[in-house]
């Protein structure tokens, strides 16, 4: 098992990064709330990582913190939930506001974050209710700009992370549409998006 990666970030395009760990490129996936966290491309950096293992691919995700690395491996227990819908909720929730959900039972919003319908949510509320870790922090270190090399179309970089993660295209594009989007990193932009789509 792959537990942690320590190397230089080489890329990041939501949802995928790309890290050099002497000399091996790692291609990972992760959630737009380590995306908020990671340093600027060509940064030392470390992700606490998951492997899924299938009969046709090995599929390593990355995160920031243990806490979400933690809260990926708990969502992955509840039935209905798989690698793709856990990086959606933890794409679109923070930790602390996921523990709210579940805390408060807001099924409405937990079924906002695609792939999440009203009796996954419901079985979410049920079955991480005593998972939830009480130690999770209430803030998260703010993303940094990248300086060159930010990609030369974040908009377009963000509308596809939001499609990839699991979003209709005309649900992106007008997510994104609705940001002013000038001179914002991809992250900023869906980081806004997914706000918006919250309310």
């Amino acid at each position: 098992m792959i537990g942690r990666l320590r190397g230089v970030l080489l890329r990041k395009e939501p949802p995928v990064l790309l890290v050099d760990v002497g000399g091996v490129g790692y291609e990972l996936e992760a959630p737009m709330t380590t995306f908020y966290e990671l340093p600027a491309v060509g940064e030392p950096v470390t992700l606490h990582t998951h492997l899924v293992v299938r009969e046709d691919a090995h599929l390593l995700y990355g995160f920031a913190r243990e806490a979400q690395r933690r809260l990926f491996r708990d969502l992955l227990k509840v039935n209905g939930v798989g690698p793709r819908v856990a990086l959606a909720v933890l794409s679109g929730l923070s930790d602390e506001e996921f523990t709210r959900c579940v805390s408060e039972e807001d099924i409405a919003r937990l079924t906002k974050v695609p792939g999440i319908g009203r009796k996954t949510a419901e079985r979410l509320v049920i079955e991480m209710r005593d998972k939830l870790p009480k130690d999770i922090p209430l803030t998260t270190t703010p993303v940094t700009a990248d300086g060159p090399a930010a990609p030369a179309d974040p908009v377009s970089e963000a509308v596809s992370a939001l499609v990839s993660l699991g979003y209709k295209p005309n649900e992106a594009s007008r997510a994104v549409r609705g940001i002013a989007s000038r001179g914002l990193s991809a992250e900023e932009i869906i980081r806004q998006a997914l706000k918006g789509m919250a309310v």
